[in-house]
């Protein structure tokens, strides 16, 4: 084997050296060539300088080596060929035309036959004649036997080398079969005793390689399915230790850092209901909690996983429900409001129609009693009408209708159905601002408008004032409503769009109104795709700012 071996190394080094001298030789005849004919182009335009200075004298008092240098007019006749005198015609040849038309002509051709390369350059001068010379490199055997010397020397220095490596080749062949590499076998055939068990090794490590590949591919695909979910998402052992967790049971569980796999689940929270949960589980049972973090409320539901009625770990599955708990705070709150608003109206009506019922009122006191009746009732209608307005916006089911609104005019026609209650505070309500035309629904528009000053008006000072200021910037629109009633504090600003919130109730009791007059605003607002703001001190007065999104069609004031 070792003597195989090294006859392989001998013979592909020695066919490699070949090879190297046979492309070095290659290289250096295109080099010499290269250099070759950058010499005689500048030997052609010295000469060609010469001829055009001195003529055919030129030639006869000048030596030019070994080149062959043809001088030939603008016709393509001979005027000197330093070969032989010819009278070969040139006019229809390359190397004349080419250089007669674009002022010189190269060409460079290699023999294998003879082993040269014949080079040729053509120079047009300025009198429009055509110096000619060519020239043959030097044989390529000639460069063989120049570089033989440093070749055989080479080959000396390789098969030196090919016989140590043939030598720890062969021995780290010969080595015994316990160091056989059994992960990655490599089948020799030298060596057919030991085919059939590579064969077998080889095919085995195959199939491991491919269910590997398989199980990370899947378990790839469960972390890509687990990241892109919202909610939060653990895989447990039965000691609670981690094997899969994602990052949206980190963020919901308020943990710092990406859990260790390996460690317990109880460092990403540590609560004692979070763990009473999770030991259920463990303990195979169903479990499920609402755990409460500075972030918000967390539904956990925790499950055993089994397998042939064997727990092998938990999976628990964490959702964020402070959005559904808030929700459902409001409507518990919407509904005891409601409940209060209707029972306030009806109370009244109930006990001046018991008492007119029983005919224990005097007739002066019918009529007063009527219009207290009318005005519950009254009360009790714009109540109903605006739970109306604000469910329907709630479930988007206003009209789709849409039409171009000028919101100036509304303004206008707003102020001037307000304008009784303006007088009663002597307040003065006014419209400034541009003539804007906006594309949507005009009772929305309205009831944006008309709950914005009706609540400037109610919260007004005597002698105030109410004004309604449309102006537009790129791409938005904005309604802009300023008093300088009560203001508002700060801190409730944030409160003030909620359904029946009052700042002061004391002082609401006293203001006829429904308390859902900003949360339809706002819910109006939305249905455009806009926004609102609103600013306000205590004792200066309010502004509330609306902004719609669109190209408005703006109309210069009249």
């Amino acid at each position: 084997m070792t003597k195989r071996i090294l006859d392989s190394i001998i013979i592909v080094s020695t066919v490699f050296v070949m090879i190297t001298a046979f492309v070095l030789s290659i290289v250096l005849n295109r080099y010499f060539a290269t250099r070759l004919q950058d010499e005689m182009i500048k030997e052609a335009q010295l000469i060609g300088r010469g001829a055009e200075t001195s003529g055919i004298t030129y030639f006869s008092t000048t030596s030019i080596g070994d080149l062959h240098v043809t001088w030939i007019d603008k016709n393509g006749s001979v005027i000197f060929d330093s070969y032989k005198k010819t009278t070969r015609d040139y006019s229809k040849e390359r190397l004349f035309l080419e250089a007669k038309y674009f002022g010189e002509y190269r060409s460079s051709e290699y023999s294998f036959r003879t082993a040269t390369a014949s080079l040729e350059y053509s120079l047009k001068l300025r009198d429009g004649t055509v110096i000619y010379v060519s020239d043959v490199q030097i044989s390529l055997k000639k460069q063989v036997r120049d570089i033989v010397r440093s070749l055989m020397i080479s080959f000396v220095f390789l098969a030196l080398a090919a016989l140590i490596l043939a030598h720890l080749v062969s021995s780290r062949i010969l080595k015994p079969l316990n160091n056989l590499d059994l992960e990655n076998p490599k089948i020799d055939k030298s060596l057919p005793e030991l085919s059939p068990l590579l064969v077998k090794l080889n095919d085995q490590n195959i199939r491991i390689s491919n269910q590997m590949y398989e199980l990370r591919r899947s378990r790839e695909q469960f972390e890509q399915i687990t990241e892109s979910m919202s909610e939060g998402i653990i895989v447990t052992d039965t000691r609670l230790n981690i094997l899969s967790c994602n990052s949206g049971a980190v963020s919901l569980l308020g943990a710092e850092g990406e859990p260790e796999e390996g460690k317990t689940v109880f460092n990403l929270n540590n609560s004692d209901s979070f763990r009473r949960c999770l030991h259920d589980a463990a303990g195979g049972k169903h479990a499920e909690m609402v755990l409460n973090t500075p972030d918000g409320d967390r539904e956990v539901i925790a499950s055993p996983a089994y397998s042939s009625n064997v727990i092998h770990g938990v999976v628990v599955l964490i959702m964020d429900v402070t959005e559904k708990h808030q929700l459902e705070t409001m409507r518990r709150e919407f509904t005891s409001n409601v409940s209060h608003e209707l029972k306030t109206p009806l109370t009244t009506i109930y006990g001046f129609s018991d008492l007119l019922s029983n005919g224990m009122v005097k007739p002066g006191d019918v009529q007063t009693l009527g219009e207290n009746i009318r005005r519950e009732a009254e009360r009790l209608i714009t109540l109903i009408n605006d739970i109306v307005a604000l469910s329907k916006l709630d479930e988007n089911s206003v009209p789709a209708a849409k039409e171009n609104v000028d919101l100036y005019e509304l303004a206008e026609e707003v102020v001037r159905r307000l304008g009784p209650n303006a007088e009663k505070k002597n307040i003065t309500a006014s419209v400034s601002g541009e003539r804007v035309v906006y594309n949507g629904c005009r009772t929305i528009l309205d009831e944006i408008i008309y709950n914005l000053c009706d609540n400037a008006i109610k919260y007004g000072v005597e002698g105030g004032f109410v004004e309604v200021k449309l102006s537009h910037i790129p791409q938005k629109v904005l309604i802009t409503v300023t008093d300088n009633g009560v203001g508002i504090p700060q801190q409730s600003i944030g409160r003030i769009f909620e359904r029946f919130y009052r700042v002061d109730k004391s002082r609401s009791r006293k203001v006829n109104g429904t308390g859902l007059g900003l949360s339809i605003v706002k819910h109006g607002v939305i249905y455009h795709g806009g926004e609102i703001r609103c600013e306000s001190t205590p004792g200066n007065g309010t502004e509330f700012t609306v902004e719609l999104p669109v190209s408005p069609q703006v109309i210069p004031h009249r």
